[in-house]
């Protein structure tokens, strides 16, 4: 997982999972990862079913049509310290998320991105150092370990 210091946000505050996934999806347009309508597509997927994953991370990304959006493989990370509820009305508890990984994996890397990030944050101590975080830095460092 190729990170760069302009693919990490820190310390955002957003008042839905909606806007959330906005972000984690500018981010990945603005890097030239993505087109604009990706964001269109992980908002969709998201309608579909929730990318919360549990350990307070979400790894929203777009459907199997937007894969013709997707000009190259990256990643968006956003730290949320206040948190943000990935609850959909069903649910019975918050979803809380303090940590989004939007992906775009071109010719199917993405299951290999997914892969990774689950590993690593399936280990509550690490979520923990990624929320602690507080340079873009410390998150590269932590996840290219």
């Amino acid at each position: 997982m190729l990170l760069t210091e302009k693919d990490i946000l820190l310390n955002q505050k957003f008042s839905s999972k909606e806007e959330a996934i906005k972000k984690a999806g500018e981010v990945l347009v603005k890097n030239g990862y993505v087109d604009n309508d990706y964001i269109q597509a992980m908002l969709d997927r998201e309608n579909i079913v929730s990318t919360y994953m549990g350990n307070f991370i979400a790894i929203p990304h777009g459907t199997d049509e937007a894969k013709k959006s997707i000009k190259n493989t990256g990643i968006s990370i956003i730290q949320v310290p206040e948190g943000v509820s990935f609850a959909t009305p069903e649910d019975n508890d918050d979803k809380l998320v303090f940590l989004i990984f939007g992906i775009a994996g071109k010719d199917g890397e993405h299951l290999d991105l997914l892969s990774k990030i689950a590993i690593f944050c399936s280990e509550q101590e690490n979520v923990v150092k990624l929320y602690n975080a507080k340079t873009n830095e410390e998150i590269i460092n932590l996840l290219s370990k």
